[in-house]
């Protein structure tokens, strides 16, 4: 049994298997955790294999955020298998969800929503798009990386989600990377992989 475990969320359209290499990256700075990759539950409405968690067909500001909401029960049952099975349900401070694109909308939402109050959140390139109130744990540790050349959700998602992340209590901090697009770089992962591991994060 693994003393923690690390969850990635992938970006829609994609596959959990996409983001599984950073295991790689992470484990020597996470020993005695597991590291799982699921798919998210419904097929990609865009064509091809992979999947998502929930459309982006037609999304606006207006109605991403009941998306997000219509998406819970499917997250939350994804996420609660996995972490049943590494038997941490009792220990959501063991856990930390490191999410890319949407699947950084869906950890943050986990998080503010107060459902998740895991020990550590890692959102590449992500949004906080989540409807108030904001209800987050004090105790989780979360890092907002982004690329300051992403044109797909331009960095200043990043920046905003900082601040309404503060203003409504949670420990976050936010590092922005020059020249990075929508992607998470090596620069990027060597972060996310000191953040996770507790040690303090320089810009």
């Amino acid at each position: 049994m693994s003393s923690s475990l690390v969850i990635f969320l992938h970006g829609v359209g994609s596959r959990g298997s996409d983001l599984a290499p950073l295991a790689s990256i992470f484990a020597p700075h996470l020993p005695e955790t597991a590291f799982v990759a699921p798919d998210a539950p419904f097929p990609f409405d865009g064509g091809g294999a992979g999947r998502q968690w929930f459309s982006i067909r037609g999304v606006t500001d207006a109605n991403r955020q009941q998306r997000i909401i219509d998406a819970r029960k499917d997250f939350d049952a994804t996420l609660a298998g996995v972490i049943d099975e590494h038997g941490l349900s009792e220990r959501l401070d063991k856990v930390a969800l490191v999410g890319f694109s949407q699947g950084s909308i869906m950890a943050l939402d986990a998080f503010v929503s107060g459902r998740w109050p895991v020990g550590t959140i890692v959102a590449f390139s992500g949004r906080l798009a989540s409807p108030e109130p904001l209800a987050p744990s004090r105790e989780t540790r979360i890092l907002l990386v982004h690329g300051e050349a992403d044109t797909v959700i331009p960095a200043r998602e990043s920046v905003a989600a900082e601040q309404r992340l503060k203003a409504a209590g949670a420990n976050v901090a936010v590092h922005l990377l020059p020249g990075v697009v929508h992607t998470i770089s090596s620069a990027g992962a060597d972060v996310a992989a000191a953040f996770l591991s507790g040690n303090a994060i320089v810009d």
